[in-house]
């Protein structure tokens, strides 16, 4: 099997993954998974789609991850990894799809307004 890869985004966080056959290492910025997420959580999100297909221990993942917070970065890495599965094997589809594991979250920070503190926020209203 050759490389597979794929792209995932989330907020303004940018994933780009490569999937090759391997014995489940995954390597984000040259760096080991487990240090570069020490939370459980964020490593529970980042491999959700492996673990619904079940193919854990099958690739090698390399991951170059840029933008954002470690929320939106997890969130971009679960898409990426989803798309490359897909790209891998196409009957797995819909089992990921179901899981949301496809669908790009389209939320974005809302922009600062001039003359305002905060996107929506207003300064305190004096009448006098």
């Amino acid at each position: 099997m050759e490389v597979v890869n794929a792209i995932g985004r989330r907020k303004a966080a940018v994933a780009r993954v490569f999937v090759s056959e391997g014995n489940g290492k995954i390597t984000i910025n040259k760096r080991d998974f487990a240090v570069y997420f020490p939370s459980p959580l964020l490593q529970y999100v980042v491999k959700q789609p492996l673990e619904k297909l079940g193919v854990t221990e099958k690739y090698d993942i390399k991951v170059n991850l840029n933008g954002g917070g470690f929320n939106g970065q997890a969130g971009a890495l679960r898409l990426a990894i989803a798309r490359a599965l897909v790209k891998i094997n196409a009957e797995d589809k819909p089992a990921l799809k179901s899981e949301g594991f496809m669908t790009r979250d389209p939320r974005e920070v809302e922009r600062k307004k001039p003359g305002r503190p905060k996107a929506r926020k207003r300064f305190q209203f004096s009448k006098r």
